[in-house]
């Protein structure tokens, strides 16, 4: 067994996978890093490891014309010659279309949603490597993400909170409400080679089986960000670190760590608050109805925070609890930058009452009576 099949089925028992009596979706774009993936599936299944079923996903975007039908028709060829089934999307996406690899992403994971779904597959499985990491962490460091878009991508997690987080792509934490059509889908996306393989691994792994990969020209344009990550920026890294992918890679393990631990914090203080929160306001219902002949307070609790429960927290619960808290509120934190965040923060932790600060969309968070209280954009029905 070769080795980059054998860091496979290590990584696969550390995820504690299923090795027998499940359908997988593996998304397979017919670069090296997928290509890859798929010819070690097709080793293992050779070598009875795996009883399992695997179902090739390509999803054409038509991004560069008759190349992207190679890519397609390099996909089938060897979807048939290592025996795997197939399934083909198609989408019409225009380099004139606002964000070209957000929307490019989103229809992909869209499609290989609707592909899992209809299969009731245990898993879609996608072919990120450590490079892949590497670059997320130094995009989301340069726009300014908190400890949860610096944790980078992570190797195990459902589908649908996958799929929500491109729909409300933000410069923090991804939002984690699912938008696929099926709310309860148990799938989840698993990236087996995201711990332990770099690009260069992929690659010589299909050269050394004299397998041939695709090759996307669009990986050359340095308009695109993550490709001016890739061919600017992180050789000049490695200039002063040669291990700077691992490097990365494994910083965004360590800060995705520190952003779980937080997570379970803000959870627990959270519920807290939640109970205070009834009480207080079960307190307020009975003396209000007493007050106004039994008629009840109809003002959502959603749109106020409590001044007292954010002033005296470690400043890092406090920001997350304010990312969580507009998020609720706006439906995302689009176009929402740190400076509106340490805006919202001064004015917790500022003595004067009354004050506002503005948000993108109109938006406006309020200061007032001992609360922060959110303020919606107003629709002109006129």
């Amino acid at each position: 067994m070769q080795n980059f099949v054998r860091s496979l089925v290590t990584e696969w028992r550390k995820l504690d996978l299923p090795f027998a009596g499940e359908i997988f979706v593996v998304a397979v774009s017919g670069g090296a890093d997928s290509v890859g993936l798929l010819l070690a599936l097709h080793e293992l299944k050779k070598l009875k490891k795996f009883n399992l079923r695997f179902v090739v996903a390509h999803f054409n975007h038509h991004l560069r014309g008759e190349e992207s039908d190679a890519d397609e028709q390099f996909v089938k060829t060897l979807a048939s010659r290592f025996d795997f089934e197939l399934a083909l999307g198609k989408g019409e996406i225009s380099k004139e279309m606002g964000n070209l690899e957000q929307i490019a992403r989103e229809a992909r994971y869209k499609f290989l949603a609707e592909i899992a779904e209809n299969l009731v597959a245990h898993a879609v499985l996608t072919a990120h490597t450590m490079n892949d990491q590497a670059e997320t962490f130094l995009l989301n460091l340069i726009r300014g993400s908190g400890l949860g878009g610096l944790g980078g991508m992570k190797n195990f997690r459902s589908l649908k909170s996958q799929v929500s987080s491109l729909k409300s792509e933000e410069n923090f934490e991804s939002n984690e409400r699912s938008k696929i059509q099926n709310s309860e889908s148990k799938i989840h996306l698993i990236r087996p080679l995201l711990n332990w393989a770099k690009r260069e691994d992929t690659e010589n792994f299909c050269r050394l089986n004299e397998i041939e990969f695709r090759y996307d020209a669009m990986n050359e344009d340095l308009k695109f960000n993550r490709v001016r990550v890739r061919k600017v920026l992180l050789p000049l890294l490695k200039d002063f670190n040669p291990k700077i992918i691992e490097t990365l890679a494994r910083t965004a393990d360590i800060l995705r760590e520190d952003y779980l631990l937080l997570e379970k914090f803000n959870e627990k203080d959270k519920k807290r608050r939640t109970r205070e929160e009834k009480n207080y306001n079960e307190r307020q219902l009975d003396n209000e109805r007493i007050a106004q002949d039994q008629k009840p307070k109809t003002k959502s609790q959603l749109e106020e925070l409590l001044l007292r429960d954010l002033k005296d927290i470690v400043p890092s619960v406090r920001r997350r609890i304010l990312r969580d808290w507009l998020r609720e509120n706006r439906g995302n934190l689009r176009r929402l930058e740190l400076k509106h965040i340490e805006a919202v923060e001064n004015l917790i932790l500022s003595r004067k009452s009354g004050r506002i600060i503005e948000l993108p969309d109109g938006e406006k968070v309020i200061k007032k009576d001992g609360k922060l209280l959110f303020q919606k954009t107003k629709v002109d029905k006129s």
